[in-house]
């Protein structure tokens, strides 16, 4: 297991669920953390608590991923000691609607397309020049199983993770001549305020979702991308698909009847 201790961790989406969760594994670990989200004062209630509990450096920044330019402005920037990012981890991501094609709603759409491809591109690229200068870093990207399997009235947000699958492979490809690594983590069902999001705080739909199974944790996802960050430096772990155990796919879960 390598340390990750000071170094400097790039979290996307930081305010909630798997981002949130996320800044914890990494402060506990040791690393120096840059969270950026939309909702600046949640962040910095969360960067307070980081500090608080686990004695790390925390620089908490107000982005919202789809404004490119004010995303290359944050990250060029960075006060010289916060500007060797080592680790990016694209987490920031938005479902909306569930419903067929003909049916949705186009507003939805260029959310999902804004925030969960144009975003990560835009952040990626970014700080990826950096870290090719440097010789070193790695960059996570967090997927999910819709961008493995398409399923009903999910086409746009499956395209979008779709998207950031090709987009993964594709940049491991072009960084193959470097030390750098790129990793992505693909989850299942995980019990977060995606539904909520989804379903536009339609709390009695979201809950449905987790009926009758114990779905994964946003800390289980954490661990699977610290797993990814601390490997040696020879050992690049491309992808990780985890899922509660009792869902097999996208569309086929296990639910136990309540009694």
């Amino acid at each position: 297991m390598a340390s990750i201790q000071d170094r400097i961790v790039l979290v996307t989406g930081a305010t909630s669920g798997i981002g949130k969760s996320i800044a914890h594994a990494f402060a506990e670990a040791g690393a120096r953390l840059i969270l950026a989200a939309r909702r600046g004062a949640l962040l910095e209630e969360i960067a307070a608590d980081l500090r608080a509990r686990h004695q790390t450096r925390v620089l908490a920044i107000e982005l919202d991923v789809r404004e490119r330019d004010a995303v290359f402005a944050a990250v060029e920037t960075l006060p010289a000691e916060w500007s060797a990012i080592d680790i990016l981890v694209n987490n920031a991501g938005v479902p909306r609607g569930l419903e067929k094609l003909h049916t949705g709603k186009t507003e939805d759409w260029d959310e999902m397309i804004d925030t969960n491809v144009k975003g990560l591109l835009y952040v990626t690229r970014a700080v990826l020049p950096g870290m090719v200068a440097r010789n070193a870093g790695h960059v996570i990207m967090i997927g999910s199983i819709a961008g493995q399997e398409a399923y009903p009235m999910g086409a746009v947000y499956n395209a979008s993770k779709f998207a950031v699958d090709a987009i993964t492979k594709s940049l491991r490809m072009d960084l193959v001549d470097t030390p750098l690594r790129v990793s992505t983590v693909d989850p299942g069902l995980v019990e977060t305020n995606f539904s909520m999001v989804r379903f536009r705080g339609d709390a009695e739909r979201a809950k449905k979702v987790y009926d009758g199974l114990e779905p994964c944790t946003p800390d289980d996802v954490a661990e699977a991308v610290l797993f990814c960050a601390t490997r040696p430096p020879h050992v690049s772990v491309n992808q990780i698909v985890m899922m509660p155990t009792a869902q097999a796919s996208a569309t086929l879960v296990h639910r136990t009847p309540k009694a």
